[in-house]
């Protein structure tokens, strides 16, 4: 046994690891070529598995901005809706596994501000799915909170609760305001004391402090440093459960390795095995069009950074900034992509480019699975 492990050991550190050179400078070409046509200006990559940094680089400027600084890997980006995933989703998760609340609780238990408004139906499960029958509505200016609330409360659902899915902010706006009842402290707090702080992600954070870090994004016309890209982030006073977060590529490293592993990372676990496993288990919509996770996406019309060769159980999310994060369990992989995006009516464009960095990625780095599948085995 101990020589058939050590065999698939040097099967895997051959395919695994590849020559870094000619080969990654394929990423390089592709990366040239976004910051060519003014998608961006200049963006970071990184490429982990569940052990380790694979590959980490940075590219261009911070912004489109004549005199803007050189991009460096430790640069802090607006992650914008991979907020849902790096702080709302784990945050709603880990109080179910606590059992403070119960992702079948209906949202009337939460908001008795819902009650008898024909909302009974919904439950916290519909929000991370995006299948509450919310759309998304503007906010006051003077209690955007409170407007948010009371716009959800009264509007009228679109299409049947569960099966009709509709990618709307709304629904994560509700979830941190759900984590602030259930638990007294804002998301901010919870986030940093449940998941950044055990982790390490010493760059996460809502509202940086330090913005000389931080990557620019563009709003109407002007750069924004270390402020949400996103209105409604920005109303909500920087906190907020579907944008607002900031965070390095290594920070987000951390983070996606600590799901690969299945909720643990260096010896601090901050989620149990099958809180992973359910909130990456799909759950089907649009009679079985689209796949999503809880808060993540597995296929859907968002699902650009999947590309080609990673698995159908690979899940990941985007973010509207230029960001993307895409985990394949199966081949051990995740890629992350942050960028200064420049151009953001090229939807296509971009969602093109993101999927080949994915393809890229896969073809690189992961771990063919039935290699992956032989070690696993062989630990048992």
């Amino acid at each position: 046994m101990t020589f058939f492990r050590s065999l698939v050991c040097l099967i895997l550190l051959a395919v695994s690891v590849p020559c870094l050179g000619a080969d990654t400078a394929r990423i390089d070409v592709l990366v040239a070529d976004a910051m060519g046509r003014n998608l961006v200006a200049g963006a970071v990559v990184l490429v982990g598995s569940r052990e380790k940094v694979l590959f980490e680089r940075a590219y261009g400027r911070v912004s489109g901005a004549p005199d803007a600084r050189a991009m460096t890997v430790d640069s802090v980006f607006d992650i914008a809706s991979l907020t849902k995933v790096v702080a709302t989703t784990p945050s709603v998760l880990k109080l179910a596994e606590e059992g403070r609340l119960s992702l079948l609780d209906p949202i009337t238990k939460w908001f008795p501000e819902f009650a008898g408004r024909g909302k009974d139906a919904i439950c916290v499960l519909n929000l991370l799915t995006h299948t509450s029958g919310l759309d998304d509505i503007q906010l006051s200016s003077v209690s955007p909170l409170a407007s948010a609330i009371e716009g959800a409360a009264a509007q009228k659902l679109k299409g049947e609760v569960g099966s009709r899915f509709r990618y709307a902010d709304l629904n994560f706006i509700l979830l941190a305001e759900l984590t602030r009842r259930a638990t007294g402290a804002a998301l901010d707090l919870y986030t940093q004391a449940s998941f950044y702080r055990p982790l390490g992600m010493v760059d996460t954070s809502f509202n940086p402090r330090d913005k000389t870090r931080c990557s620019s994004t563009v709003w109407e016309d002007r750069f924004l440093t270390g402020e949400p890209q996103d209105y409604l982030a920005r109303q909500l006073g920087g906190v907020a459960g579907h944008a607002g977060l900031f965070s390095t590529a290594r920070d987000l490293g951390a983070f996606c390795r600590m799901m690969l592993a299945g909720g643990s990372l260096n010896g601090k676990r901050v989620l149990a095995q099958r809180t992973v496993d359910q909130m990456t288990a799909p759950y089907f919509s649009r009679g079985g069009e689209v796949v999503r996770g809880l808060g993540w996406d597995i296929a859907s019309p968002y699902s650009s950074p999947r590309g080609l060769g990673f698995s159908r159980v690979s899940f990941g999310h985007t973010g509207y900034s230029g960001s993307s994060i895409w985990i394949d369990p199966v081949s051990d992989t995740f890629v992350i992509l942050l960028t200064a995006r420049l151009d953001y009516k090229k939807v296509h464009d971009f969602s093109k480019f993101r999927g080949e960095l994915s393809t890229l990625a896969c073809q690189l780095f992961g771990v063919p699975p039935e290699l992956s599948e032989m070690a696993r085995l062989d630990g048992e």
